[in-house]
């Protein structure tokens, strides 16, 4: 059914003559009356009839009516939803991140654009490495923030700025006053990693090879945040991220962070997104804003 011809029929239902209809929609009032006579051919009943110099709904166009109502309500809904989505300043961006982003960088481009942009909203998905594929490429995100190249070949990953690792030692340890120390000083100790299959743990394996070692892990971890309260707790040390803007001030219970001299103790953020799928431009233009970002070093 045309909806223009159901929009009709409810101003006709609803009082206005076909004449004023005609005139709303700029055509003949014979085209209206032929679209109305349509309608009634469509739903197999007239809907419509002659009252004195105008028109009334017979019983089952007061039935149909009521039905018309609430479908044009919710297709208008659907209209103005689609509507936001497209505008700019409205829609919604989808945006994954990996867990040790998530305390600093994705509050602080999220802050900065809504500020120019307070009615865009946001859905924030934690990526897991463990997952071994981005979830860019199953487009179910907009676009991810971090360290991970996707190995899909629909998927573009553009550096951000480089942020350094940290050897995270408990609160008294004798590197704990030390503002730099190379991975070798770390030999002998015990170590609180995250599990094998994540990108973190590989890289702390390669880093503790060249320093000529292979760390004693006495725990594994799936959430960073465990690894830093298990560090804090004296039960080992660990190879982290800052995971804060402030790496030099840790907060009361953390580990202390010992910036680390070896060579590649570092990793590089980044953003990733398809190019072979369009944004909708409340995520073209946040993709823009933080492509855009001076990021310093981490």
């Amino acid at each position: 059914m045309d909806s223009e011809v159901l929009r009709w029929f409810q101003q006709v239902a609803d009082g206005v003559t076909v004449t004023e209809v005609a005139d709303l929609a700029m055509l003949s009032q014979p085209a209206v009356s032929r679209a109305l006579a349509r309608l009634e051919d469509e739903v197999g009943t007239p809907l419509l009839q002659r009252s004195g110099r105008g028109l009334r709904l017979t019983q089952a166009g007061a039935a149909f009516k009521r039905h018309v109502d609430t479908a044009m309500h919710e297709l208008d809904d659907g209209l103005a939803a689609v509507d936001q989505l497209l505008d700019p300043d409205q829609g919604t961006v989808t945006v994954s991140f990996q867990l040790s982003l998530g305390t600093w960088l994705v509050p602080h481009v999220v802050r900065r654009f809504r500020l120019d942009h307070p009615h865009v909203r946001f859905r924030l998905l934690q990526a897991q490495d463990a997952l071994g594929s981005s979830l860019v490429a199953r487009g179910r995100v907009d676009m991810e923030l971090t360290s991970r190249r996707a190995s899909e070949t629909d998927v573009t990953w553009q550096p951000l700025f480089s942020e350094r690792l940290f050897l995270a030692v408990p609160p008294g340890h004798r590197l704990a006053q030390l503002e730099e120390v190379s991975l070798g000083e770390a030999t002998g100790q015990d170590f609180v990693m995250m599990r094998p299959e994540w990108q973190l743990r590989s890289l702390s394996d390669d880093l503790c090879r060249a320093a000529g070692f292979t760390p004693e892990v006495v725990f594994e971890s799936d959430d960073l945040s465990t690894v830093q309260a298990f560090v804090a707790a004296g039960l080992g040390v660990a190879i982290l991220p800052a995971m804060d803007a402030n790496p030099d001030a840790p907060m009361p219970g953390a580990p202390w962070l010992v910036r680390l001299t070896d060579e590649g103790a570092g990793r590089e953020i980044g953003l990733a997104w398809s190019p072979a799928r369009r944004l909708l431009p409340a995520a073209e233009r946040f993709r823009a804003f933080v492509l855009a970002q001076h990021f310093p070093s981490h």
